[in-house]
């Protein structure tokens, strides 16, 4: 009885063992990076609707100062809720906020849970607060989905 070493070519399947498992960490590295791609736009939508809360409480305040006896006198002030905008009848300061409550509406949906407030006092100090909703900024996001954005100025 002789005792033989097998030669490398009778083992087979091997290099198709290698490729398989090549093939599995490449799907689970797509797989993570499929998730990261979302949680990205997802925290780009947030840092947009922020951005958009911004460009807005700005906008009003640029009105405002172009009719700067009606805010000192507080014609702006009060809330706007952005699914049940005011009628703009009657003086410019109505006409305003409910073109605001509409960009509102139009910039961070037209749901009860935007909200514009308004507090203007006489000597042209005056707070803007924007309420949304950011429910969809991902698990990454602060643990609340409501986001308030506050720009104070004097006028």
């Amino acid at each position: 009885m002789m005792n033989r070493a097998i030669p490398a070519s009778t083992q087979s399947g091997v290099g198709l063992i290698e490729v398989l498992v090549a093939v599995l960490v490449l799907s689970i590295a797509f797989l993570g990076i499929a998730a990261l791609q979302a949680m990205s736009m997802s925290t780009n939508n947030s840092a947009m609707a922020r951005s958009m809360a911004t460009i807005d409480s700005y906008s009003i305040l640029d009105a405002m100062r172009a009719d700067l006896v009606s805010a000192k006198s507080a014609s702006y002030n009060g809330t706007v809720t952005a699914n049940a905008c005011p009628t703009g009848t009657g003086t410019l300061a109505n006409a305003q906020l409910t073109q605001w409550c509409a960009q509102l509406g139009h910039d961070l949906g037209a749901t009860a849970s935007t909200t514009g407030v308004i507090s203007c006092s006489g000597s042209g100090e005056c707070t803007v607060t924007i309420t949304f909703d950011d429910s969809r900024a991902g698990a990454g996001a602060a643990s609340s989905s409501s986001q308030q954005i506050i720009t104070k100025a004097i006028l």
